[in-house]
């Protein structure tokens, strides 16, 4: 049997349909984050980018998303190493890591829902950043984008899977 992309090719040598395909959905990383800037440590908050659908997790314009949020990072193969806020479950951090990707990352289960369905992702989680000031986002502070879903979640797909 042969081994998956993701375990054969660097994101580097990714196409960009493989590059792209590595991306779970789970919008975490289109919450919006604080910096302290004294420690330097990170607070990730549950406001959403404007331009992220609720229930999908994506993008709602992707193409030309720049267009409307000029500050969006867009990933490439050179800056995830570097990039300390991507979730601890997200595709690319996982693959540059050398880890496999979990049970619930639509490249395994098959199921493009999969990862909302393990609870992995933002859906019903998040709140859109329109009408929100930068100044209250730490209103809006949590713990779980930046933590690593329980194997419970995990499990679970797996079973139904």
């Amino acid at each position: 049997m042969e081994k998956p992309f993701w375990k054969t090719k660097t994101l580097a040598q990714m196409s960009q349909a493989e590059w792209e395909s590595i991306c779970d959905g789970c919008g975490r990383c289109c919450l919006n984050k604080l910096e302290d800037w004294e420690t330097g440590e990170l607070y990730w908050t549950n406001v959403a980018c404007h331009m992220l659908d609720g229930h999908s997790c994506r993008c709602k314009d992707y193409a030309n998303r720049l267009d409307h949020v000029p500050d969006c990072i867009q990933l490439d193969p050179q800056m995830i190493a570097e990039l300390e806020w991507l979730p601890p479950s997200c595709g690319y951090r996982l693959v540059n890591e050398g880890k496999d990707l979990y049970p619930w990352h639509p490249l395994i289960s098959g199921n493009p829902d999969s990862v909302h369905e393990a609870g992995i992702s933002a859906r019903g989680r998040s709140i859109p950043d329109t009408g929100i000031t930068v100044e209250d986002y730490e209103d809006f502070i949590v713990k779980w984008p930046g933590e690593m879903p329980g194997k419970k979640r995990a499990r679970k797909v797996r079973e139904r899977g």
